[in-house]
């Protein structure tokens, strides 16, 4: 469904960005003057380092998308496969502070980097284990208004808040199925209030805790209909207060109300390839004739394990990581929508 109406709110596919010869998309983060920085990484596994590093995907892509179709340039990528300061192996989750500088977390090195906007490295950060300020396997990443830095630790089932620099302020959650207890957690946000969310991707809920780490209520339950979740990823939340979860194994961005009540899903509507992946296809014959004896090419339109989602205020646009195609998938946010009406 490209276009879908829900009382006041109006959902409008807009476009899909293909991440040229980047890997999986795991990561989004919107930066001033429509500049969105789109997370890469190689598939689940080490690659052979024995061949050429710059094959191997784990990068930052800054891209410019413009409000109109197509209009997307990428003007920088930075990071790029290692073990070194300012290189990446496993990158999870990415998150800009007011300067725009840019934290990224590393599952592999169990560490964050944190570049400018340019790409220049400023610091690293992190190191493997249980105490304050290590980390085992850290993934989604936020940071507040008033700049803490928020780390979901996921094998250690818990939160770290933090400063920009890395310094240990507090936790809160532990391993367990409780209100306030995590499995895995996965992407985070805060919302203009301090209220955190962290999809909870093993329980499959998200969890909404106030600015001190108490719980406060949950979203999701187990399953496929509406209201239900399957390993969510990522959470996002717009100005209106509305919540954006990626419902990770059921191929979804569900959307709710601040108050839990579900709004409506988004399943992907990418009908016309991006202008990259159109490139590679109007390149091989042999790909054009493929398309054209295939019964259906729906299922490329749509999402395949969503990962991340960010929601674009300057343009109320949702922004979503589809992980599996290689791309993102933009909607518009509309408030009060008309539709004209057909027999004038």
């Amino acid at each position: 469904m490209l276009t879908q109406t829900v009382g006041n709110r109006t959902y409008d596919y807009f476009s899909n960005v293909g991440v040229r010869d980047t890997g999986l998309t795991v990561g989004v983060a919107v930066g001033n003057t429509n500049s969105v920085y789109i997370l890469a990484r190689q598939h689940e596994q080490i690659a052979d380092v024995s061949w050429d590093k710059t094959a191997v995907h784990a990068k930052v892509n800054k891209y410019f998308i413009g409000t109109t179709a197509g209009d997307e340039e990428r003007d920088l990528e930075f990071g790029g496969y290692g073990s070194e300061p300012g290189s990446l192996i496993w990158p999870a989750g990415i998150a800009l502070d007011r300067e725009e500088n840019v934290y990224v977390t590393d599952e592999w090195m169990n560490r964050i980097s944190v570049f400018t906007s340019t790409g220049e490295l400023l610091t690293v950060w992190g190191s493997e284990g249980v105490s304050n300020g290590q980390f085992n396997r850290p993934a989604g990443i936020a940071i507040d208004a008033d700049e803490n830095v928020y780390v979901v630790d996921s094998l250690n089932h818990r939160v770290q808040k933090l400063t920009k620099d890395g310094e240990y302020l507090s936790q809160f959650g532990e391993h367990g199925r409780q209100v306030g207890q995590f499995d895995s957690p996965w992407g985070i946000a805060v919302d203009k209030n301090s209220f955190i969310y962290v999809a909870d991707h093993k329980n499959h809920r998200v969890q909404k805790l106030d600015p001190d780490g108490l719980y406060v209520t949950s979203f999701g339950s187990y399953g496929t209909g509406d209201q239900e979740l399957n390993r969510p990823s990522d959470v996002a939340i717009d100005p209106e207060g509305d919540i954006y979860i990626c419902d990770w194994a059921n191929n979804r961005v569900q959307i709710y109300e601040q108050e839990g009540e579900f709004i409506a899903s988004l399943i992907g509507d990418a009908q016309i390839p991006s202008k990259w992946n159109q490139q590679a296809i109007n390149s091989n014959i042999d790909v054009i004739k493929a398309r054209r004896r295939v019964a259906s090419l729906e299922p490329e339109w749509r999402l395949a394990f969503p990962v991340s989602v960010e929601f674009d205020e300057a343009n109320s646009r949702i922004i979503i990581a589809d992980s599996q195609r290689w791309r993102v998938q933009i909607y518009n946010k509309i408030l009060d929508y008309i539709e004209p009406q057909a027999n004038l």
